[in-house]
């Protein structure tokens, strides 16, 4: 169905246009990441780009509730407030070294858009100038940048954008045009594209995002980008054809279209689908590969890149971070710092990761920290094929709230998906995981009531992808753990679904927090730093101290009957507040079992779990 077209730029084009970038990058994800080479050829870059937009909608769509809750018939979100929520949503969510630099494309369209305030809605020379400063503060932030990349794609757009006169659609068309065209040239640009015979994958995305930003004004997705794209094609003469004949293009489409990613024939893939770099006229033994060719540096034959991608949120000061990015820049390669007014996203390929977190422990508060180890034939790989790891068969897939929890249920053979208070993980992220178990069934553990429908897309999408999922609606981690321990591997799916569901249900769950504002409960109106007790999810218990509510709400729980009592610690529980409720459980319930676990910055003050 043809989306209806908007005439100006205003808050409804940025949630239209974010939704339809969002569909462009799910139609398109699998293909960008089977032409990811560059800057590390370890195939996600689709995938990244989705998941940072897939936080933009989130951020955009939360202000837009947020107006609908508060302000009724008053009006909704200004332009203003939509695209720093977008550019905002981005930056937190930003995944990898293109969606780091997509953040930053959306924050310079967003420092442009919002400088009139209260302004309704801005036209097409405003929407020109907004992607000339996207595509000058994206390339700022990259600390050596390189041609042929998404930076290149970038530009172009915005150079397309600045000569085009009209309304919005004029300018998004125009803008879109620009960047497939600069997207055509990107191998002439880099060798390690023309190698493998692929087109930049970042700025293949951000030729999908531009084409739904065309969508938004005009109503209709441009040509070339609601199918299969013209950008992945069988190999063309010179790189893997054998018959030396070149591939064509759809006759319906033309100009940048006609030049293909020239992705091999299946047989000429390297295992487990992933496509080896070809061999160009420069490597005619396919010696080279793209070795020692980072994000941001020069190729180098011979020479292997860093081991390890490291991503963390920053709060910090201005000049705290220039210090960083000098430090960092020293440390190794492909460094994008993006963002600012205090709050940074920081993306860096090194060999040590500890000394770029330390870097930026002493520039500021670091968080939300992923270290990706680039596997064997991932990083600047020198043409060997990557060896393919065999499925699994099954695996449990579990999201946790804090950093202990995670190493517990690691321990106990499951992937975790961390979520952090206040910041729960999107259906993409789950999907990610998903894949990254890398087994035929997988067993899916929110952990969060208020994930059962985020968890239940991504295992719908996930089973779209030849994987059996089982989501059992856990509700708590304590349940989940409960379910973790009668896991079995070696019984039928079907039993050991049931099993882990009935250990996860015969599980009550409690959790003890402190009030952050007045409000009404079921057990009555709290004020700002109360302790509450929270049993099966709802408030029961309002006192003064941790350890005499949490005496309580076990009390309760176990009036009911239990065998086992888990306790689990956040980083701000009273030190003896474990041994009080121990020592309670032993005068009081014989024949019970108490186990504690430390949870970490988990949010709540202490989990409970009575089974």
């Amino acid at each position: 169905m043809a989306q209806v077209p908007l005439t100006f730029f205003d808050a409804l084009a940025v949630r239209t246009w974010c939704s339809l970038a969002l569909a462009a990058l799910g139609r398109a994800r699998e293909e960008i990441d089977a032409i990811n080479v560059y800057p590390v050829a370890d195939g996600d870059t689709g995938t990244n780009l989705y998941l940072t937009v897939e936080s933009a909608v989130g951020a955009v769509e939360a202000v837009f509730a947020g107006h609908e809750a508060g302000r009724g018939a008053a009006g909704g979100p200004t332009l203003a407030d939509a695209v720093r929520a977008m550019a905002h949503g981005a930056l937190i969510g930003a995944r990898g070294n293109s969606g780091t630099i997509l953040a930053q494309l959306l924050r310079g369209m967003a420092q442009v858009l919002a400088t009139d305030g209260e302004t309704a809605h801005t036209e097409g020379r405003s929407l020109g100038l907004a992607l000339r400063h996207a595509a000058d503060s994206a390339r700022q932030a990259v600390a050596h940048p390189v041609e042929g990349t998404v930076l290149t794609v970038a530009s172009a757009a915005a150079d397309a954008a600045a000569a085009a006169e009209g309304d919005c659609a004029t300018v998004a068309r125009a803008a879109y045009e620009g960047a497939r065209t600069a997207l055509a040239a990107t191998p002439g640009q880099l060798a390690v594209l023309e190698r493998a015979g692929v087109v930049d994958a970042g700025g293949r995305g951000l030729v999908a995002v531009l084409g739904a930003l065309v969508e938004t004004f005009t109503g209709e997705a441009p040509v070339g980008t609601t199918g299969p794209s013209a950008y992945v094609a069988h190999a063309t003469a010179g790189h893997g054809d054998p018959a030396g004949s070149a591939a064509t293009a759809p006759e319906s489409e033309s100009g940048a279209d006609a030049v293909h990613a020239r992705v091999p024939h299946p047989e000429q893939a390297g295992p487990g689908g992933r496509t080896p770099p070809a061999r160009g006229p420069a490597d005619p033994a396919g010696e080279l590969g793209d070795a020692g060719e980072c994000a941001d540096g020069p190729q180098v034959p011979g020479q292997s890149g860093p081991a390890f991608e490291v991503i963390y949120l920053l709060e910090a000061r201005d000049e705290a971070v220039a210090r960083l990015r000098t430090r960092l820049d020293a440390l190794g390669d492909s460094l994008v710092v993006v963002g600012g007014d205090g709050l940074w996203n920081v993306h860096v390929h090194v060999d040590d990761a500890g000394a770029a977190v330390e870097a930026g422990v002493e520039a500021g508060r670091p968080y939300r920290i992923r270290i990706t180890h680039f596997g064997l034939g991932d990083v600047h790989t020198t043409g060997a094929e990557r060896p393919a790891r065999e499925r699994a068969q099954r695996a449990v897939v579990a999201v946790v709230p804090g950093e202990g929890l995670a190493g517990l249920y690691t321990e106990a053979g499951a992937t975790t998906v961390l979520a952090r208070p206040g910041e729960p993980p999107a259906s993409g992220e789950l999907v990610e995981a998903v894949r990254r178990a890398h087994a035929r069934e997988v067993v899916l553990l929110p952990n969060d009531a208020d994930l059962r429908h985020t968890a239940a897309a991504a295992a719908e999408q996930a089973r779209t992808e030849g994987i059996r999922v089982a989501l059992i609606p856990t509700r708590s981690a304590v349940q989940g753990i409960a379910a973790l321990a009668v896991h079995e591997p070696e019984r039928r799916f079907d039993e050991d679904v049931v099993t882990m569901t009935s250990a996860a249900g015969a599980t009550r769950y409690a959790e003890v927090v402190v009030a952050e504002r007045q409000s009404w409960t079921m057990a009555g109106i709290c004020q700002a730093g109360d302790v509450l007790g929270l049993i099966d999810g709802d408030v029961a218990v309002i006192g003064a101290d941790v350890g005499a509510t949490a005496e309580t709400v076990l009390d309760r729980m176990l009036s009911a009957g239990g065998e086992l009592v888990t306790l689990v610690l956040g980083d701000e529980a009273p030190a003896s507040v474990a041994d009080h409720l121990e020592a309670r459980v032993r005068e009081s319930y014989l024949a019970v079992d108490t186990v504690v676990y430390q949870g970490g910055r988990q949010g709540a003050v202490l989990l409970i779990g009575v089974e």
